[in-house]
């Protein structure tokens, strides 16, 4: 009796302690990245300024309101990149974990998906900070009132382009979204095309809502959107969807 009621709990337990032994491999992996930067703290602060500093009129400087921010925004900033950096061996140890309950066909689609999805996060943020940024701080930097000094406290500076970062990287994950809607057969390529001018819509909503109140910035991420859910219908013509796949199987 007592082995019948032991033998369903052990595969739980199991799963348990492979969950735990992969998250301890992401979060050494996090902190082995995080200690190695540590000492480049500074300069890495200093490079994501950069887009800030450099449309800061002449004499003035950015400033630390709180005691302890011109320690932990540096700080912060080297976990973000650390972060990054690792995300190679944190996908992996989810991959790892959750790859024996997958079938064959799903690790061939999965496997091609992951890695353009961090490809084309990184795509919107580097997309972001070189082009969207110089445009978003000349542009506050022209509408600041006269007598008003233009400078910005480093702490909600970090907050402002990490939403900004995550905002883009998000919205470069559109072909990967319109990709697998497609492959499970929530929507198929023609009704995806149908809805072009919706999308055309919603995609210059999204930039209003994101981005500061100017036209060029928003035009900087309505259009790459439009652009990349075109790139997701290219791709669906290269997808078979479930339905159809399970009909063509049956039919064999």
């Amino acid at each position: 009796m007592s082995e019948e009621l032991q033998q369903p709990t052990q595969p739980l337990v199991e799963h348990l302690l492979e969950l735990r032994r992969r998250l301890m491999w992401m979060v050494g992996g996090i902190l082995l990245c995080f200690l190695a930067l540590i000492p480049f703290a500074q300069r890495l602060y200093t490079f994501v300024a950069q887009p800030l500093m450099a449309t800061l009129p002449a004499g003035t400087s950015m400033i630390a309101i709180d005691v302890i921010a011109p320690f932990f925004v540096p700080v912060k900033v080297t976990l973000m990149v650390a972060f990054l950096l690792s995300l190679p061996n944190t996908l992996y140890q989810m991959w790892a974990f959750v790859a024996p309950a997958l079938y064959q066909n799903e690790k061939k689609l999965i496997t091609p998906l992951v890695l353009s999805s961090v490809i084309l996060f990184f795509a919107g943020m580097a997309f972001a900070y070189y082009l969207v940024f110089p445009v978003i701080f000349q542009f506050l930097a022209g509408v600041t009132p006269d007598g008003v000094s233009m400078t910005t406290d480093i702490d909600k500076y970090l907050s402002f382009i990490l939403g900004m970062f995550v905002a883009f990287g998000a919205t470069f994950e559109v072909p990967i979204v319109v990709v697998l809607l497609n492959r499970m057969g929530v929507v198929s390529r023609e009704q995806l095309k149908a809805a072009r001018p919706y999308v055309i819509v919603g995609a210059f909503v999204v930039a209003a809502v994101i981005t500061p109140p100017d036209v060029i910035s928003q035009v900087l991420l309505a259009v790459p959107l439009i652009v990349l859910y075109e790139a997701g219908l290219w791709f669906c013509r290269f997808v078979t969807p479930l339905e159809k796949r399970g009909g063509a199987e049956a039919a064999e």
